[in-house]
């Protein structure tokens, strides 16, 4: 972070990459927080280490790229080295409570009679169980690699996979990679019952190769001792396409792929418990020379698979469902279309179903009337109801057109095989444009009504996906509005001739004018402030970096808007700085659910104006994606949007308060009703819905 001084036009920005792992801490208080069920607790643990896996890949992978092209303009050598220093400390720092937490989980589950043991601990009965376990299941998926002096082999390593470097020793010295298989074998073992069906015994996969790992190499190479230490190697998640004008997209983008598994290693995590004579052999191996690269740990890599940890204990141990509420405006009538006729509609998922968005594409794939959909598709689940039905769509004669993302990271594979597949049904499959991601979140039918084409059109928040639709809080806009449906037409139009000139009045479209309209309403509450009118902005989004954005809210701040922030993720901008940022206020919530929606409400004299939109407050969000955002004109909900923020400040049990240091202090309860938003806000929405199929 810059140092202030008197100067007002000094400006001071927290480093994001610092930012991001202030926000990771906050998911291992999630695992730390013993008011959340044991099973929760363990799951966040897996969390947490997918985020540290993708900030690696992304975030320090940036960093070391920017340090080895120190040469060129706009690089600051000292500055990503120092950087870079404080992420690896931070990182080692939120390691050693990430492995004090697990220990604690442990003792806890005890206490929940779930045990999670070595098979050196278990009694006789279970070691013969494990051992026929491993002969039938396990040692048929066991193929190690041999390693020689003369090689590197950190090319052969699959950074998706947990490997443990072998070593034995007898009359030679050998050494080995050995694959553990978790993308084929459960890695959570749940072991018979012995004598009771109250206590549940779950062993480690990694424990279980571990311990017999002389079976599988006995029968080739004599050894008197033998040894297996966990390593995971983690690679620069960029990659080069070339230029070649004959060549197509979707081959680029395989070809790209590839290039991703042999890219530059940027950390090799190891068991600590390896010796410093193994290490030493490792990293020669694997032609590891950076020392910031290695990062030691507990036993266990990949621990994003605790994600999925089973719950083998009774129902409490995990969360208790939220069962989705239904649209009662969509359940009041049987045409999706005639329900958006009669109103614009909005739903909250988690809280709402996804079901109300699928079955949107169901009936128009299949209604005569309607002649056309046009859906852009950056994330989608691999076996989704909602592409299924644009195939049945073509089939039933409708023009459809897919405009997918093939630069989505890390769903670039599931992407490609979507877009062949669509093609191959004949729909039209738009890729993008070259130098932009489409990330807006649009699907448009037309539908012929009464002899003319009448548009209806869904702008969302989050992605098509069914999966993450019941895990991530997003807002779904469903509308018939003629002005703002023929703006979503054209935002297909521009994805595909982009050097047309278009005029967008009502939607915020990045890059085209997202940014100019952001600034001018934060411009506006800083005049109505002036004047000595009502001035507030209050802004949801994942991410809060772009500079131009902060500068303009420092701006407003001291122009005397009030200002408030809900920010999941990455936030650059200072709060409660003295005379600059004294009048803005941040939080985050981390909880259950990933908040995922970006909302914006400007308080434009006591007629608030209400956003919702795909896009973060980044710069890549705003000047190198096409993202969508619209205007919510419904009063009734705009109210209810607002509303949901409103108890999101309220929030005393997940909200973190972001300061200048970003210590993740908990919001103070004081004298004033616990509330945990996300039960909140599924409670009122329960109760809206209730109300409206009243009226």
């Amino acid at each position: 972070m810059q140092a202030l001084s008197n100067d007002p036009i000094t400006i001071s920005y927290f480093a994001k990459e610092l930012s991001w792992l202030s926000f990771n801490e906050r998911v291992l208080q999630e695992a730390k927080d013993k008011s959340n069920p044991i099973i929760e607790r363990i799951r966040f643990l897996g969390i947490f280490s997918n985020n540290l896996d993708e900030f690696f890949r992304v975030r320090v992978a940036d960093v070391k790229r920017r340090i080895l092209l120190s040469n060129l303009p706009e690089t600051d050598f000292d500055e990503d080295e120092a950087l870079l220093n404080q992420m690896n400390k931070k990182v080692l720092e939120l390691g050693k409570k990430f492995s004090h937490i697990y220990d604690q989980i442990l003792l806890d589950l005890n206490e929940h009679n779930i045990h999670i043991q070595k098979p050196a601990e278990l009694s006789d009965f279970h070691q013969q169980w494990l051992a026929k376990y491993f002969q039938d299941q396990v040692l048929q998926h066991m193929c190690p690699i041999l390693l020689s002096e003369s090689k590197d082999y950190s090319d052969h390593i699959n950074d998706a996979l947990t490997y443990l470097f072998v070593e034995m020793r007898g009359d030679k010295q050998h050494h080995a990679l050995l694959e553990l298989p978790t993308d084929r074998l459960e890695r959570f073992i749940v072991l018979p019952p012995e004598k009771t069906r109250r206590h549940k015994t779950i062993v480690m996969l990694d424990e279980v190769v571990r311990f017999y790992l002389h079976e599988v190499f006995r029968n080739f190479l004599s050894f008197d001792n033998i040894e297996g230490y966990e390593i995971k190697l983690t690679r620069d998640a960029e990659y080069n396409l070339d230029d070649e004008i004959e060549e197509g997209l979707l081959d680029k983008m395989s070809k790209g792929l590839k290039q991703r598994l042999y890219a530059e290693p940027v950390r090799l995590t190891y068991d600590e418990a390896m010796p410093e004579e193994i290490l030493k052999v490792m990293k020669k191996r694997l032609g590891v020379t950076s020392q910031d690269a290695l990062i030691p740990g507990g036993p266990y890599r990949n621990f994003r698979d605790f994600i999925g940890f089973p719950n083998v204990g009774r129902g409490y141990l995990e969360n208790k469902p939220l069962p989705p509420l239904q649209s009662q405006a969509f359940n009041a009538y049987r045409s999706i279309f005639r329900a958006i006729s009669k109103q614009d509609i909005l739903l909250y998922y988690p809280y709402h179903t996804f079901n109300h968005m699928l079955e949107y594409v169901r009936q128009a794939a299949f209604d005569p009337k309607v002649t056309q959909i046009k859906v852009n598709i950056y994330r989608v689940a691999s076996r989704s109801r909602l592409m299924a039905s644009l195939i049945n769509a073509a089939k039933n004669g409708k023009k459809v057109t897919v405009m997918v993302e093939l630069k989505a990271r890390f769903d670039e594979q599931n992407n490609i095989e979507w877009a062949k597949m669509l093609s191959d049904y004949g729909i039209k499959v738009m890729v993008g444009i070259p130098a932009l991601k489409v990330h807006s979140k649009l699907c448009v039918v037309h539908r012929r009504e009464k002899g003319q084409i009448v548009k209806y059109a869904h702008i969302g928040t989050g992605n098509f996906h069914e999966k993450t639709a019941r895990i991530y809080t997003d807002f779904s806009l469903f509308t018939k509005h003629p002005e703002i449906c023929d703006e979503c037409d054209d935002v297909f139009k521009f994805i595909e001739s982009s050097y047309r000139p278009f005029n967008f009045k009502h939607l915020m479209i990045s890059p085209i004018n997202a940014r100019e309209k952001i600034l001018a309403l934060i411009d506006q509450e800083s005049k109505n402030a002036q004047a000595g009118k009502t001035a507030k902005i209050t802004v949801k989004v994942n991410n809060l970096v772009d500079k131009e954005l902060i500068d303009a809210l420092y701006n407003a701040s001291m122009a005397g808007v009030k200002i408030r922030m809900i920010i999941r993720g990455m936030c650059a901008l200072v709060p409660g700085l003295q005379r600059f940022s004294e009048n803005i206020k941040v939080i985050s919530i981390v909880d259950r659910f990933l908040e995922h929606p970006r909302v914006m409400v400007f308080e434009n004299d006591g007629d608030p104006q209400v956003y919702i939109s795909s896009a973060d407050w980044m710069t890549r969000n705003l000047d190198h994606r096409v993202e969508v955002g619209t205007p919510i004109y419904d009063a009734s909900l705009k109210q209810l949007i607002i509303d949901i923020l409103e108890l999101q400040f309220k929030d005393r049990s997940k909200a973190r308060i972001i300061d200048s240091e970003q210590k993740n202090l908990y919001v103070r309860r004081g004298n004033k009703k616990k509330i945990r938003s996300q039960i909140a806000i599924y409670d009122h929405l329960k109760k809206w819905e209730s109300n409206q199929s009243n009226t």
